[in-house]
């Protein structure tokens, strides 16, 4: 009630609803996006039957994430951020329209080639510049005691909303024929949501975002090696002050070890439990799957807070650990839809308490002059995690998803990790004392 009672008051400003329009519908849109390209990578009869090409498919989808993220307020230093969400969404639409074009126009049994991964890198790091302005829009239309609390609204609704549009994808691919119109119908219904995106841009100011001033901006080189150093000095920063700097490595290592099952989990799906001609069960099975985790995602976010004041916010962590070690060791005896979809609940669980519990450290223990770069590092560690893991499952992975050898020693590496953060781990800030 207090979440719904905080969004009524701030959907009576007008800059913050038009703002969180342009926000839900290109967030949707993204969802929907991602989904497509996730049906065509890794569920069409002719593509990602082999733990390498997810891998590649993997990178597409992150890299944009990892490389682009923290360098893109060096540019909404200089250019309108209401341009970006209009520019920036038409862009993203026409991209899209392109693929959906080399989509219906590939002879089925052709494969679509490097044209559609390079386009979906640039759809996806446009994207990213879009939730960076998103971000720097809102103190210019909240401002005082309610921004906090925008801040902490907005991001979750978006999550909801991308969530909603990977659904509605998910849903397009399996109700819709199997061949090139099943691949391309999410990616045509998402480019049409970032062109009312767009349209829903202009409901806003063209200066109505800022930047205030950007001809007073630094020059572009020396900005970007400032921001280098920058995070350079908040890394030193978070590993002196202890708490934070450690829960970033456990959630780096907890995600690594986590994007490793969930490639697995996709050929397995794809290539095991599935016939490998028959992508729509495949797809069925990875959605099955995929719905268990979420299962976990959502018991996460109850048992958390109902749990971790006992535990306290190092020992749920450490909690988590073992859990994700327990599913593990469960696909380690055997491989099948049921032990899939026990052990896709039990790591979604494992992996979202847990990094709620990093987000709370983080917060919590770091000083606010730092704290903008601590999630820069944090959002950097979090998709390279990823991309470490997509690069361990292509060589370290059969096609068919299942290696006992693996998944034995993902769980001991779990159980380690848990060991050592659990004895070793600072509990609280080395310089706690100096602070307060």
């Amino acid at each position: 009630m207090i979440v719904v009672q905080d969004l009524r008051r701030l959907v009576r400003l007008p800059g913050f609803r038009r703002l969180f329009t342009v926000r839900l519908v290109s967030q949707c849109s993204d969802g929907m996006f991602q989904i497509g390209l996730a049906t065509l990578f890794f569920f069409s009869p002719e593509r990602a039957s082999s733990a390498g090409q997810v891998a590649v498919a993997f990178g597409v989808l992150l890299a944009p994430f990892t490389i682009v993220g923290p360098w893109a307020g060096v540019f909404l230093d200089r250019w309108r951020r209401r341009q970006v969400l209009l520019v920036g969404n038409s862009l993203r639409a026409v991209v899209a329209l392109v693929i959906v074009a080399l989509m219906v126009t590939t002879p089925p049994d052709d494969e679509l080639g490097v044209a559609v991964y390079l386009l979906a890198l640039v759809n996806l790091s446009v994207n990213r510049f879009l939730l960076a302005a998103l971000s720097a829009g809102l103190p210019r239309v909240v401002d005082g005691p309610q921004l906090l609390t925008a801040n902490s609204l907005l991001p979750t609704l978006g999550a909801v909303a991308a969530g909603v549009g990977g659904g509605v994808g998910l849903a397009l691919g399996l109700v819709l024929p199997a061949g090139r119109a099943q691949d391309a119908g999410a990616v045509t219904v998402a480019a049409v949501l970032m062109v009312v995106a767009a349209a829903a841009a202009l409901r806003l100011g063209p200066d109505s975002l800022g930047p205030d001033d950007a001809a007073s901006a630094p020059p572009f080189r020396r900005a970007v090696a400032r921001l280098a150093v920058s995070l350079a000095d908040g890394a030193t920063y978070l590993a002196r002050r202890g708490t934070p700097g450690q829960a970033l490595v456990v959630m780096a290592v907890h995600r690594f070890l986590f994007g490793t099952t969930l490639v697995a989990a996709i050929l397995v799906s794809r290539n095991l439990l599935a016939d490998p001609a028959d992508a729509d069960a495949g797809l069925a099975t990875f959605a099955a799957i995929s719905a268990a985790t979420a299962l976990g995602f959502g018991l996460a976010v109850v048992l958390t807070p109902a749990l971790s004041p006992y535990t306290g916010t190092h020992g749920w962590i450490v909690a988590c650990l073992v859990l994700g070690a327990v599913a593990q060791a469960l696909l380690a005896v055997d491989v099948s839809r049921w032990t899939m979809l026990v052990a896709g609940a039990a790591l979604g669980l494992s992996s979202q308490g847990a990094k709620i519990a990093v987000d709370t450290i983080v917060q919590r223990d770091t000083s606010d002059a730092f704290l903008g770069r601590a999630f820069s590092l944090y959002d950097v560690l979090y998709n390279s995690a990823l991309l470490g893991a997509a690069a361990l499952a292509a060589v370290a992975l059969p096609d068919t998803g299942a290696s006992r050898a693996l998944f034995l020693t993902l769980t001991v590496v779990y159980l380690a990790t848990a060991g050592v953060y659990g004895l070793r781990g600072a509990r609280a800030p080395r310089d706690v004392a100096a602070a307060r």
